[in-house]
């Protein structure tokens, strides 16, 4: 009898394993090789219009920051939207040009949690690690010295607002799967406005807490679609739009746009200044599928959100907006195109991450301090020094 209880308890132990297992992992299922989806070719479509914003003046100290940071952008994901386009970006507006060495504190590649870590604190990390240095001691995020100043913070997000580039800025785990303790430290955390997928890791975990309750006792106003969200007029604000990730263009529809929108809307009424962090996450999800018209329509919505922060920076003219990417995904490289029509042929070298150097724009008073080749951590590092954060 002892012999069959503990053969059912171990067969429910393997069952409560396997059950976890799946829901920490869910979040990384378009890694996954037998998700492949390879397409060579962008047809082309319509183009949108590019607007031209004059580059303020240099050597003046930025109030505001916006970082804008497109996942597994390489040089050649920003062309094949420039060329799928008609030949032309908002990323055209940024003169103030560098490259930023990706590699993290254990390896040549790094993955989207130590790359965005080392943009967040200025720490270089062990691949998986969020907001930890290589000892999985906490380290402070710019957005945490941000908030002890007095300024406003923010995050935007397409994937889960609980992934390894949006957690790396307000939370501290060692592990990017600890998705229900990431969402632990937006509650601990006094972040502003946070819109992203990720509603699952905030309402149906394992520990039954309903963390979107407790971000309702602390004021926020928690919203789940774009719609709501956009008008929002004041206050701090939780955006959960997708159970977990939201889903690629052009399923997504105009979401960046409207989000990047609501964050800097609400972000700029505070008087001292602010610092969003938006990103462009589902790039990498494509290039990891070596999906071209994937990567084409992602690039071309996160060139649409730079739109929105441009309009916003030429405006208020005390806005930095720095663009760049954790790590370029796929070994992407660009075979053919046809900027009349917005064809665009490509090939991948691989279905995870390079070690290529990726594009810095920089737009705004600050901007000059972004350009030649610099480590990663160097990113963080001045723009701690332009919102006098050290």
């Amino acid at each position: 009898m002892s012999c069959s209880n503990s053969i059912v308890k171990t067969f429910f132990c393997l069952f409560l394993w396997c059950c976890f297992s799946f829901t920490s992992s869910a979040q990384e299922e378009y890694k996954d090789p037998k998700n492949k989806d390879p397409k060579e070719v962008f047809a082309g479509g319509s183009f949108y219009e590019v607007q031209k914003y004059p580059q303020t003046k240099p050597n003046k100290t930025p109030k505001n920051i916006i970082l804008m940071i497109g996942d597994g952008m390489g040089l050649a994901q920003v062309y094949s939207g420039l060329t799928a386009n008609g030949g032309h970006l908002n990323l055209e507006n940024f003169k103030n040009i560098g490259f930023s060495k990706t590699s993290s504190s254990d390896q040549y590649v790094t993955d989207s949690a130590a790359g965005a870590t080392a943009l967040s604190t200025g720490v270089k990390t062990y691949n998986g690690a969020i907001g930890v240095d290589p000892n999985k001691k906490p380290v402070v995020h710019i957005l945490e010295r941000a908030e002890k100043k007095g300024l406003t913070t923010g995050l935007v997000s397409t994937s889960a607002i609980t992934h390894a580039t949006p957690a790396s800025f307000i939370a501290h785990v060692d592990s990017r799967k600890s998705f229900d303790d990431i969402a632990l430290d937006f509650i601990s955390n006094d972040i502003d406005v946070f819109i992203g997928g990720g509603k699952k890791y905030f309402e149906k975990r394992k520990d039954g807490k309903n963390l979107s309750q407790e971000l309702k006792d602390k004021g926020y106003q928690v919203l789940y679609n774009i719609e709501d969200i956009q008008n929002v007029k004041s206050g701090k604000l939780a955006g959960l739009t997708a159970e977990d990730h939201n889903k690629p263009m052009p399923d997504r529809g105009e979401m960046l746009v409207p989000a990047t929108q609501t964050a800097l809307k609400l972000l700029s009424q505070n008087k001292k200044g602010f610092f969003l962090m938006v990103e462009g996450s589902q790039i990498d999800f494509a290039a990891h599928k070596n999906d071209t018209p994937g990567v084409v329509l992602e690039m071309l919505d996160f060139d649409k959100a730079i739109g929105a922060a441009l309009a916003f920076a030429a405006s208020n003219k005390e806005t930095l907006i720095i663009v760049t990417a954790d790590h370029e995904t796929g070994g992407m490289t660009l075979l053919d195109g046809d900027y009349k029509t917005g064809k665009v042929v490509a090939k991948y070298t691989s279905l995870g991450h390079s070690g290529i150097a990726v594009p810095i724009f920089a737009f705004g008073p600050g901007s000059e301090e972004f350009t030649g080749f610099m480590e990663n951590t160097e990113i963080a590092e001045k723009m701690m020094q332009l919102l006098k954060l050290k």
